[in-house]
């Protein structure tokens, strides 16, 4: 037998003696790939039609059996519509349908009945169909489109652990993504969003990406998000929490939040009762007193030792004492007493835990107190705006957080107390926390200075952090008597 010299063995295949092929021997290969990949589909339930250029699924695919397809990957290839012949494999657990041209999903789709991932990023899709909630799915990736909105059935997905939509152009999320329980995952990364919805504070988030947004709160809910680990939120207009607050992380950023969440109470943490289980059935027992009058139960001395001027021992476990006392004395039927005293439950239970109530004290005594409060504060911020000539906003802790106000009113009493004030600018309308340090120290050297004594000032963290506003005035009251003796504001 005669062998082939080398340079024999580079000439085209029909100069060899081997018949021409129908095809363009370049197309060849391609065409074998595509055989040998859906051969392995047959066998092996896994179909890799990866970085082929199709603009629909092979026509050849009939001539194999594939309803036994666990797993299909069309990434990177050129189709405009979801291929007919997938929704057809009712098998299918994994879907990938990344980088290609596709617009719309169809209804088909919802034949696919054991799909638990799907991708479908990269495409052009402009919605979501809602037949796509009735799948379940556990993964569901639809970045990088032209996304404006979710469909108002995303709540039906109770298997998703995982959602991404970012880098579309999605202005607000919908109202039943709360209702998504199984939820670990979510990026809503560069989008259009203004508001975050409070109901993701329910979800047991473990990642949280809304970075790149218009988002400008926080809900102070989110601070009950125990199981986050990641928070991603850089690039927003964050104005509550402050930027200088955010940079130091989710600890920091929770911290804020629960502080926030306090303020918005109106109520300091020691207002909130103990024992409030025993409210009802002490009022009953009060009433049971009154009709055992007879055995000198409830008598009207025993009454007057409930009067709200002389607490008995009761008056400070329960609401009974005063109470009663209106019940008597302005004529309030028992009927509506008890109604009073369950609302009052009620309210106070939804604003707290039972674990953190100081037993010392009754609710009238914290009404007073809280009253007392309440009205210092407000003339501490009667005389800061007079003396400065300034309006300040109605939340005081906020507004002297910085210590911008306070060396300013310091250099009001003597000029000068104060050499540097660190103040924001129209570029950085938020001073970092390390000036906002600075200037609250700086504010109590110059109280030092001007003669207010060590046992009257407040410390730095009363003010930063706002968890002492009443011991701020007492500085701020020592600041001003040693300018004016005769002005006072505790009274």
């Amino acid at each position: 037998m005669a062998t082939l010299g080398p340079e024999s063995a580079r000439l085209p295949l029909t100069q060899l003696g081997s018949p021409p092929s129908a095809q363009p021997p370049s197309l060849l290969p391609s065409n074998r790939g595509l055989e040998r990949a859906l051969e392995e589909a047959a066998a092996s339930g896994v179909l890799n039609l990866s970085c082929r250029k199709l603009k629909e699924f092979p026509r050849t695919a009939a001539n194999h059996d594939l309803t036994d397809t666990v797993e299909a990957d069309l990434s990177k290839n050129r189709l405009t519509d979801v291929p007919s012949e997938v929704c057809h494999l009712v098998a299918l657990e994994t879907l990938n349908l990344y980088h290609n041209c596709i617009r719309t999903i169809p209804h088909t789709v919802i034949s696919l009945q054991s799909l638990t991932s799907l991708n479908l990023s990269r495409n052009q899709l402009g919605s979501l169909p809602p037949c796509l909630c009735g799948l379940p799915l556990r993964v569901l990736n639809a970045s990088n489109n032209k996304l404006v909105s979710l469909p108002e059935t995303i709540g039906q997905l109770h298997n998703l652990m995982e959602l991404d939509i970012s880098c579309n152009e999605i202005t607000a999320l919908p109202r039943h993504i709360g209702r998504l329980k199984a939820l670990r995952e979510l990026n809503v990364r560069r989008n259009l969003l203004c508001v975050l919805p409070e109901d993701l504070a329910d979800l047991p988030l473990v990642k949280f990406d809304f970075s790149c947004n218009k988002v400008s709160t926080i809900p102070v809910c989110y601070r009950k998000m125990k199981q986050l680990q990641s928070l991603q939120l850089e690039n927003n207009p964050l104005q509550s929490p402050p930027a200088q607050i955010c940079i130091k992380g989710k600890v920091h950023i929770f911290k804020y939040l629960s502080i926030e969440a306090c303020r918005s109470e109106k109520m300091p943490d020691s207002l909130y009762l103990p024992v409030l289980e025993h409210i009802t059935s002490d009022h009953q027992h009060v009433k049971q007193r009154k009709q055992d009058s007879d055995s000198g139960v409830g008598s009207d001395n025993g009454d007057k030792r409930l009067s709200a001027t002389e607490p008995s021992d009761e008056d400070s476990l329960s609401l009974n004492a005063p109470m009663s006392h209106i019940t008597e004395e302005e004529g309030v039927s028992k009927d509506d007493s008890s109604e009073h005293i369950s609302s009052l439950t009620m309210f106070l239970r939804s604003h707290k835990s039972l674990e953190t109530v100081d037993p010392q004290f009754t609710m009238r005594r914290r009404m007073e107190q809280l009253r007392e409060e309440l009205e210092l504060m407000e003339h501490l911020k009667d005389s800061i705006e007079s003396r400065l000539k300034v309006v300040l906003p109605e939340d005081l802790g906020m507004s002297l957080m910085d210590g911008v106000v306070l060396c300013h009113l310091a250099n009001h009493i003597r000029p000068r107390s104060v050499a540097s004030i660190h103040v924001p600018s129209p570029a950085v309308p938020k001073l970092s926390m390390a000036k906002c340090r600075r200037n609250v120290e700086n504010f109590l050297d110059a109280c030092k200075k001007i003669g207010v004594s060590e046992d009257k000032l407040c410390l730095p963290h009363h003010i930063l952090e706002e968890k002492g506003l009443v011991k701020v005035c007492v500085t701020v009251q020592a600041l001003l008597d040693e300018a004016s003796p005769k002005h006072t504001l505790l009274t």
